[in-house]
């Protein structure tokens, strides 16, 4: 197979819709909020780890420059959308896969066979990310067709960035790690300042409702 722009295209909107595979378990599994907020906060703290840890590789500086920068966006964009989480995570899971689209392109700059690794590793990752955004999206009242297609659209710059990633890649690697690190900061602050004050209420409320 020859690489080329639409190779890259295609295998990148591959990865986008692998997102949408995300949203299917709850179909067949229904489980309260506070449950679904505790999946949501360990998927993306593990996807953040990986981040920081692919971004820490290659350039260590940037990574936190792009991290101080993820977590300045989602405060910006938590005073707009103010109280709705579903909102608040597909702009997170949206600016997090414009990382994932310049990992895609610029894999594949290193030959095709890095570049299906690459591709087929960010497909498996974007799985659990698509169930981040049901465990937010689909407790607080959205359908899981809803929620597929959020997930989908969330990962949309996928395929838009990884085509100019792979035309431009050495411009691209330099901004790769900063883009890891956006992603890493804008998700953990994500759970730190969103999702764990949901759980600790909870849990507040739980050992009240004990203690009557």
């Amino acid at each position: 197979m020859a690489v080329n722009v639409w190779t890259v295209t295609a295998a990148a909107a591959f990865t986008a819709s692998a997102t949408g595979l995300g949203a299917l378990p709850f179909r067949f599994v229904a489980a309260k909020e506070h449950v679904w907020n505790a999946v949501a906060s360990v998927l993306m703290v593990i996807a953040s780890c990986s981040l920081v840890w692919e971004g820490w590789q290659s350039g260590p500086g940037r990574m936190l420059v792009g991290a101080a920068l993820g977590v300045v966006f989602i405060s910006i964009v938590q005073h707009l959308v103010s109280g709705s989480k579903s909102l608040l995570i597909v702009a997170v899971m949206t600016a997090h896969s414009a990382a994932e689209g310049i990992g895609v392109g610029v894999s594949y700059g290193g030959g095709e066979t890095l570049g299906v690794w690459i591709t087929v590793l960010i497909a498996l990752h974007n799985i659990p990310e698509g169930t981040a955004i049901g465990a937010i999206m689909v407790p607080r009242g959205s359908s899981v067709r809803a929620a597929s297609f959020w997930s989908v659209f969330s990962s949309l710059p996928q395929p838009l960035v990884a085509p100019f990633a792979y035309l431009f890649v050495e411009q691209f690697r330099s901004v790769l790690p900063a883009g890891l690190g956006f992603a890493a900061g804008a998700m953990l602050w994500m759970v730190w300042s969103e999702l764990l004050p949901d759980l600790r209420s909870h849990h507040a409320h739980g050992h009240g409702a004990h203690s009557h």
